[in-house]
């Protein structure tokens, strides 16, 4: 067998419940990860807008603080901010603001002169009623974010513009993002903590049934083919375990037929071997003239294959009823090949034969075909009459192939009919092992038909009987 079709040691095969916690956590990982994404992404969005408002309230502050002398390109700005105004907007530790106040040319006023202008000319439209504008810058080697507002600036002594810059380090936006972010992961591991133990409890629970049923056929002694019970089975594991009963059973009808053909065989040709001893004795002892011990031998050698081979046919129709290898057969050819093997037989006993068939295909084994046929034409063959009329009819009827063997002999007594078909039964007949109308009933049950052997009487005597119909029904494919 190639590498490709090798199944996997049982030490590399995933279990149920590897299965389910990969096919559950790894699309649950990866869901957990992009939406940290988006919430890093979100949260970090939803801080920045709001400590920007704190640093618009904050130049806010500053611009109404802001006096000015003169009008215009005149006006000279003055600030007084003392530094507890940036205090208040100072949450801890872990932020530090800063400001500064320019001229519209840019020229320092006050505040953090080593705080970096404003790089741009004119601001941006806002989403605030200000002009204001939000940007990041470093002050001093550490990140900053930063607020520029244009303040107008009115006093009884003149009128003029300012730009006022708020600046505040990142410490403290960082550690919210970061404690957010935290606190969700937190959360979100325990959602994948708890699925983990759910998936293990449900698949424990789930497969209890088949580890309790594993250890019952461990248990079971050799030989014990008997149903499996599992009522507290998922439904998903009924047709697994409806099959497994069904299989057993067919395992189940094998052993049985194999013990039944093992007893009848010891038992059948037990006679025809004790019988050939003695007469091999007698011809031994000079009871017999040579000639005739021959002959006696021979006839009982003759019973005795007979027997061998129709016990083995029989056993090979129960081997053939395992198998599902059939195949589309045309019948009344197999009938024709069967006719023509036997044709010396029928030439022997002078019988006039006729046989009327069409073509009809039915879904079967070819051996069991040519075996039915063989059987029903020979127990015919061996009943007719010398002279008499042996007849062979294929037609269609009802959908089904009807293979009828007409013969002339004596016909089946009614005593007899229901156990003509039981193994071994000879009834009033000579010779005969009995199993010939056996295997044709074997034969016939596992291609799903029907067999009957029926007396044809006439009516214009008295219904005396004519001869016997082996009738058989088979379904078309």
């Amino acid at each position: 067998m190639s590498p490709a079709h090798t199944a996997p040691p049982p030490g590399r095969r995933l279990s149920l419940r590897r299965y389910l916690l990969l096919g559950l956590l790894l699309p649950i990982g990866v869901y957990v990860l992009i939406n940290s994404l988006i919430l890093y992404v979100d949260t970090r969005q939803a801080v920045q807008t709001a400590y920007d408002r704190t640093l618009l309230a904050s130049a806010k502050s500053i611009g109404e603080l802001l006096t000015v002398e003169g009008y215009d390109a005149q006006a000279r700005l003055q600030v007084s901010v003392p530094h507890a105004a940036l205090e208040a907007f100072e949450t801890d530790l872990r932020s530090r603001m800063y400001y500064r106040v320019s001229d519209m040319n840019g020229e320092w006023v006050g505040g953090f002169e080593a705080l970096p202008p404003w790089p741009g000319k004119g601001l941006p439209p806002s989403p605030y009623s200000a002009l204001v504008h939000f940007y990041d810058d470093f002050y001093r080697g550490d990140p900053v974010r930063v607020a520029v507002l244009l303040q107008p600036v009115v006093s009884e002594h003149g009128r003029g513009m300012a730009m006022v810059q708020v600046a505040e380090t990142l410490g403290l936006r960082q550690t919210l993002v970061g404690d957010i972010l935290i606190a969700s992961l937190l959360r979100q591991g325990v959602l994948v903590a708890g699925v983990i133990v759910i998936v293990i409890a449900v698949v424990q629970r789930a497969t209890r049934p088949v580890r309790r049923i594993s250890a019952e056929l461990q248990q079971r002694p050799e030989g014990e083919l008997t149903h499996i019970s599992a009522p507290d089975a998922p439904r998903e594991l009924l047709p697994l375990i409806d099959a497994t009963n069904q299989l057993m059973g067919r395992l189940q009808n094998l052993l049985d037929h194999q013990k039944r053909f093992v007893r009848d065989t010891s038992h059948q040709l037990r006679t025809p071997l004790a019988v050939l001893k003695v007469q091999v004795q007698s011809a031994l002892r000079g009871d017999v003239d040579p000639q005739t011990a021959l002959l006696e031998i021979n006839a009982t050698v003759e019973r005795a294959t007979q027997l061998a081979n129709q016990m083995l046919a029989l056993a090979k129709v129960e081997q053939l009823r395992q198998q599902t290898d059939t195949l589309p057969l045309d019948l009344a050819q197999v009938v024709r090949e069967v006719a023509l093997d036997l044709s010396p037989l029928v030439a022997e006993r002078n019988l006039d034969f006729e046989l009327q068939d069409q073509p009809l295909t039915v879904l079967a084994h070819a051996w069991m075909l040519r075996e039915l046929v063989r059987n029903l034409l020979h127990n015919a063959i061996r009943h007719s009459p010398a002279g008499g009329r042996l007849q062979i009819t294929l037609q269609l009827e009802d959908d089904q192939a009807v293979l009828t063997v007409s013969d002339q002999g004596p016909g089946i007594d009614s005593t007899q009919r229901e156990r003509l078909f039981q193994p071994f039964w000879t009834g009033d007949v000579p010779g005969s092992s009995g199993l010939g109308l056996t295997i044709c009933h074997e034969i016939v049950r596992a291609l799903g038909g029907r067999i009957a052997l029926l007396n044809r009487l006439d009516d214009q005597v008295g219904g005396r009987v004519r001869g016997l119909d082996a009738c058989v029904r088979l379904p078309l494919v």
